[in-house]
């Protein structure tokens, strides 16, 4: 397993879109910053972003966790498009055309630049979404090398959807550090407790964190130590 201290890069992956990413990112990085350790995040792409709206969309989240402001958006999320689409469709729109090779890229030089002992990469929308015209996030932890955490929901039908990414993952051979099941805010989805623990009975070797609502410093206390195992 990676260590934080000397390989201190993770792709936080999603099994879905609006599942949670961002909110197990900012308190993974809440969580490190609070045991002393520099973060640094980055979300290369970002579609549905208002720029009135700055402080609400997921740059301006990951800003917040890192203590920082609208003017560091750039730095966060360089390509921000308005339409709340699949990246290349909004890109499209505003006469931009994404190329997975030129994001990789910018990951590329956004890790070898930061000082920080954890770095977060983002990716947009689930672990299969285009994030490109040619090119999905998947391309990201596969073409920079590096280890994941999953994001996955707890609606009804996100077992599966959940376990198809970490076999897509382990398809490729790409290591996952850990699997953290975000609590669905819908009164209706199925018994919260009962989905993860059929989660972690499918997961095999890999780490199943329990991402309630409320509180997050337990379950995000308990994610940063699988990352620094």
């Amino acid at each position: 397993m990676a260590s934080a201290l000397n390989a201190p890069a993770l792709f936080v992956a999603g099994a879905h879109t609006d599942i949670g990413k961002t909110h197990v990112a900012c308190a993974l990085i809440r969580a490190a910053r609070a045991r002393g350790l520099a973060c640094d995040a980055f979300k290369p792409v970002l579609s549905g972003f208002e720029p009135a709206r700055w402080a609400e969309s997921d740059a301006g989240r990951l800003l917040d966790a890192l203590g920082l402001g609208e003017a560091e958006l750039d730095s966060v999320s360089p390509l921000r498009f308005t339409a709340p689409l699949a990246p290349p469709i909004a890109a499209r729109r505003e006469g931009v055309r994404l190329e997975i090779a030129a994001i990789v890229e910018r990951c590329a030089e956004w890790l070898e630049r930061s000082p920080a002992e954890l770095k977060l990469l983002e990716g947009a929308g689930g672990l299969m979404s285009p994030i490109a015209e040619d090119g999905t996030a998947l391309d990201l932890p596969e073409d920079l090398a590096l280890p994941s955490i999953l994001v996955g929901g707890a609606y009804l039908g996100a077992v599966s959807h959940v376990l198809t990414a970490l076999e897509v993952l382990r398809a490729r051979r790409l290591p996952v550090l850990a699997l953290a099941v975000s609590e669905d805010a819908d009164a209706e989805a199925p018994d919260f407790a009962e989905t993860v623990e059929l989660v972690r009975s499918f997961a095999g070797d890999v780490p199943v964190v329990s991402a309630r609502r409320g509180d997050e410093r337990p379950w995000a206390e308990a994610l940063l130590s699988l990352v620094l195992a």
